[in-house]
């Protein structure tokens, strides 16, 4: 594994390149150069890390099959969802299996990590919620199954180890309607006045609320969201919307209409394609916080207020299936699962409606013996 060094054209620097041979998918035999290594230690490791990426055993190390299993789902997942994927693998996953290879991550390593995450706790003694625990358990065994599949990996240990977290909140963080006016009274920004009551009487994603231009405001009081805005490697793009579903058309109370025909009237020489809210999730995420702060009421994320938007209309006794369409849910069930919690007294009321409408009936009928 050869590393060759060469110098600049000050004269003075000297740096090292890899050079070599290797084989690629289809059996032929290719030439790989990459110049720029400070070290020779980091050329020869280029050369390694390339090499191991393309070997189709379980000798590969993690962190090269994490790099393999990235490439392969990015032509099936959105760039967020990679974004998000490669964040969480980088910060949770990496550190404790980057150098092992594949093949000698067993049960008890799986369990001493798993172990480890359960135990943290942040600057503020606050540890990982049941469901992000649940979350990045669950990447680190679709990494394992995709060894398992591509790799010749036997056992995928993440299943003998057992999972952790949990796939539902026990509670769910949300504002009422009079916690948001408490919190909404304290911001001085109208923009962001009006971005944050959108996300609670409408129940958008705050992508789709990024994405929302002009032309997406309709006359009949309504929001076409047919896109989504993202930061993906600090290059802001709009994509198309999460799934197919998520194509839909949102109404919305005439009041929250004019404010935000007043919004764009105030922009000047905007186009009818051009964004009208210019900030993005970080700026809205602390700026959520600071208002809580101020208002003196619980911390919510900007994502909770999609969820206070679906707990007031199942409050105000919306169908599940209406608001599983408003809120542009892949199915019924992806509802059910997230908001049927908050249906707890149902089966009550149902009973009592039906006693009410029958009881008298059924009271006054004498019973007879089979």
């Amino acid at each position: 594994m050869p590393a060759y060094k060469y110098t600049l054209k000050d004269g003075k620097t000297v740096k090292w390149y890899a050079n070599f041979y290797y084989t690629d998918w289809t059996g032929e035999k290719k030439h790989a150069c990459k110049r720029g290594f400070s070290t020779q230690r980091e050329a020869k490791e280029y050369e390694r890390s390339f090499k191991d990426q393309l070997r189709k055993n379980t000798d590969i190390e993690f962190s090269s099959l994490v790099e393999n299993y990235l490439e392969d789902m990015s032509h099936r997942l959105k760039v967020t969802t990679i974004s998000s994927k490669r964040h969480m693998i980088d910060t949770k996953l990496i550190p404790y299996f980057g150098k092992l290879k594949v093949c000698d991550i067993d049960t008890i390593a799986i369990r001493k990590w798993q172990n480890s995450l359960m135990e943290y706790e942040d600057d503020n003694g606050k540890p990982y919620s049941q469901t992000y625990l649940k979350t990045i358990n669950n990447q680190m065994s679709a990494i394992m199954n995709y060894a398992a599949n591509h790799y010749g990996l036997a056992v995928n240990p993440c299943r003998a180890a057992g999972s952790i977290g949990k796939s539902k909140a026990e509670e769910m963080n949300i504002w009422t309607k009079e916690e948001f006016d408490e919190v909404i009274s304290h911001e001085k920004k109208s923009p962001y006045k009006l971005a944050f009551s959108i996300l609670f009487y409408s129940g958008i994603r705050e992508g789709e609320l990024l994405a929302l231009t002009p032309e997406d405001i309709l006359p009949s009081m309504q929001l076409n969201i047919c896109k989504t805005f993202a930061v993906v490697d600090g290059e802001q793009v709009t994509l198309t919307p999460k799934t197919n579903r998520s194509k839909r058309i949102v109404a919305i109370p005439e009041f929250l209409y004019n404010e935000i025909e007043e919004h764009i009237s105030k922009l000047y020489g905007i186009k009818k394609n051009d964004r009208i809210f210019m900030f993005t999730k970080s700026s809205l995420i602390g700026e959520i916080k600071t208002l809580a702060a101020k208002a003196g009421v619980k911390q919510i994320r900007v994502h909770d207020l999609r969820h206070s938007h679906a707990s007031m209309l199942i409050n105000m006794g919306f169908d599940i299936l209406e608001i599983s369409r408003r809120l542009g849910h892949e199915s019924v069930k992806t509802t059910m699962d997230t908001y049927g919690h908050l249906y707890p007294d149902k089966d009550v009321k149902l009973a009592s409606r039906l006693n009410e409408a029958f009881g008298n009936d059924v009271n006054n009928d004498p019973v007879t013996s089979p």
